[in-house]
Order: C-alpha cells, then structure tokens, then sequence
C-alpha cells in the first residue's frame, strides 16, 4: 500500500530514476513550480546513505503524503494547511510517538529541499550547497541552513509535537535493530556489546562490570557479582564474545582502544593484565551507541544504551512472555516495574505506521 505510493516508484525505477529526480530538484529557484511533490519525494528517498529503517520510515509518511495530495503536485504548492489536513487525516488519532516520527520526517524532507534550491509557496530560499544526505530528521533540520529550517518549520507549522507518556522509554523498532546488527562498519567490541545488553535484557552497568573469568562460554551466561544474577544470552552474542575474548584469561571484558594515560591508572581491577588497557566507561559506550544510532532516532539525539534493555523486554511482552519470565531474563526484583511491558502487548510504535 505506502510501497506503491512513492518507495514502490523509487525500487521499480532504479538508479537512473532516482538520477533524473536530483536532476530536476539541481535547477534554479525560479522554476520552483515545475518540480512535482512525487519527483522530488523520490530523489530524496534514493539518497545513499539511507539505512533500511530510516528509508522504511520516511517512505510510510512520505508515501502517504503523495497518495493525499497527488503525486503531481508542485512542490511549491504544498503549503502547511495542506500537510496538516493529512496529518489530521492519516494519524489524528494516532500515539504521541507516531505521530512525533512522521512529524520528523517531514521536516527533514522540507530541510532536504531547500538544500536542493527549492521552495514552498511561503519562502524563497538560496540554491543548495550541500547535497550529502542527512541522517535523523532532527539532526538534519538543525543542521541545515537558516532557509533550511525555516522551511522545515514552515510546513510543520500547524503541526505541533504531541506529548509521550511519562516514565515510558519508547521501545526501539525490531527493523531498526536489524539495520544495526547488519552495519559492516560496526567495531566487534560494540557489535558484541550492543547485542549482550539487547539479548540478555541486563542492565548497562552490570555488562560493563564483567570479567573475562565471569563468563560461562559454552552455557551462553555469566554471573554478575554482587548482584546475585545471571546473565543469559542467544546466538547473536554466543557467536560474538569468543571474538572478543580471544586468548584472553581474565580481566575486563569490554576494554578502551587505548592504554590510560600517565597519571590515570585505574584500579587494579579494572586493568587488563594481558592488554594493559583498562575498563570500558559506560559514558563512552554511552557516546558511542548514540552516535552509531543518530541516523535511526527519529529525533536524530542517538538511543541510549538503556533502550536495548528495555526494547528487548517490550519485543518479548508482544510475544507472549509474562511478568514472571520477564523477571527471570532481565533480573528485576518484582512485577511492577514490568507492567508498561506486559499490559497489553502493544506494538512496539504504539500506533498506526
């Protein structure tokens, strides 16, 4: 249905489809008019540098707009009351969170046309001088130029960001979970490291506190000392730890890429006998998870480590598991920091795609 909108026109066209589409968009302000709303759609949809997901989730709004106002539609002519007369159409009921996605992706796409030198019917901006491809839509509006964001708020501007449930992480997508383990580019260290925290459900802290003498190989387990828990992982990071382990014998398990410096020699045992270098800080795994994931957060900010964990429980809840086996996986001591989890199996977006 949203394929054959827009993406489907992007995937059936090809490379020199979407070629003929920069081209148009590369013109002068003046013939603002001449470009169709589906012609620069499908230029920026067959940027490289899209993950997946991103291009997933882009397509479904993108998609949706073209099919309510025609795919012919001048560029110039879509105006902010038009866009919010199909956001009220097409997610007025939606969650907060959906609706604040599709909201994003809007505004990337308006920051993206101008980057191109092109306008809407209420601005007149420059020709572009930079035609890389953003990531999140956060990120890119912000990172635009002035016209840029003025545009991208422009066509936003009957659309205001819905609050989201305090005290509720919003679960990170399955799709963009396996654009994640699928990056070629991703070091072993965090690749082991991401899917420990999303398989096993555990804490951060406790991951980053364990040994090379803690795990448990062959069992796909460690115990976390003084937490009086074991951490139980599956195939993805059975595969991954004996990689990272190597011939190493004991010591930290997730270590820095360099050796501490003078005058910061850490404690004995957070020192790699074999290496020389020390413990993994959680604030630099921290930094490093989020930078590898700004082009999948719809808010463009990263993902925390913590949304691992907890997406990992909420994919479980939608799949039937209970408070009790939730407990058992992830080490909680009761029920109740569980129930967002389990009270009704929600999908992880929370509402209409």
């Amino acid at each position: 249905m949203l394929g054959e909108g827009v993406g489907g026109v992007v995937r059936n066209g090809g490379a020199g489809d979407a070629g003929a589409g920069a081209g148009v968009l590369g013109g002068g302000v003046g013939d603002a008019g001449a470009v169709a709303l589906g012609a620069a759609v499908r230029a920026f949809l067959a940027r490289p540098g899209l993950t997946a997901g991103t291009l997933r989730s882009y397509d479904q709004t993108l998609s949706r707009l073209c099919l309510r106002l025609g795919a012919d539609l001048p560029l110039a002519d879509v105006t902010p009351q038009r866009v919010a007369a199909v956001f009220t159409a097409e997610w007025g009921t939606a969650a907060g969170a959906t609706w604040n996605r599709h909201r994003a992706a809007l505004r990337s796409f308006a920051a993206w046309a101008v980057r191109q030198g092109r306008t809407s019917a209420s601005l007149a901006a420059g020709p572009a001088t930079d035609g890389t491809a953003d990531g999140a839509a956060g990120r890119a509006a912000g990172g635009a130029s002035d016209g840029a964001a003025d545009l991208a708020a422009d066509l936003a501007a009957a659309l205001d960001r819905r609050p989201e449930p305090r005290g509720r992480v919003r679960p990170i997508a399955r799709s963009h979970l396996e654009d994640l383990w699928a990056r070629p580019d991703v070091a072993p260290r965090e690749r082991a490291l991401w899917m420990l925290l999303y398989e096993s459900a555990t804490p951060a802290e406790w991951a980053l506190s364990l040994d090379v003498q803690d795990l448990d190989l062959p069992g796909m387990s460690a115990v976390v000392r003084g937490r009086r828990h074991r951490i139980r992982w599956e195939a993805g990071t059975a595969a991954l730890l004996p990689l990272l382990v190597r011939d190493r014998r004991r010591g930290p398990l997730f270590l820095t890429d360099r050796r501490p410096g003078p005058g910061r020699a850490p404690a004995a045992a957070d020192l790699c006998p074999h290496t020389g270098r020390s413990r993994l800080s959680y604030e630099r795994a921290e930094h490093l998870f989020k930078r590898a994931t700004g082009d999948l957060d719809p808010e463009g900010e990263g993902y925390t480590l913590h949304r691992l964990r907890h997406s990992r429980l909420a994919h479980l809840a939608e799949d039937g598991w209970t408070a009790p086996m939730l407990m058992s996986l992830s080490g909680h001591a009761g029920a109740r920091a569980l129930r967002e989890f389990v009270r009704a199996g929600q999908p992880a977006d929370g509402g209409r795609p």
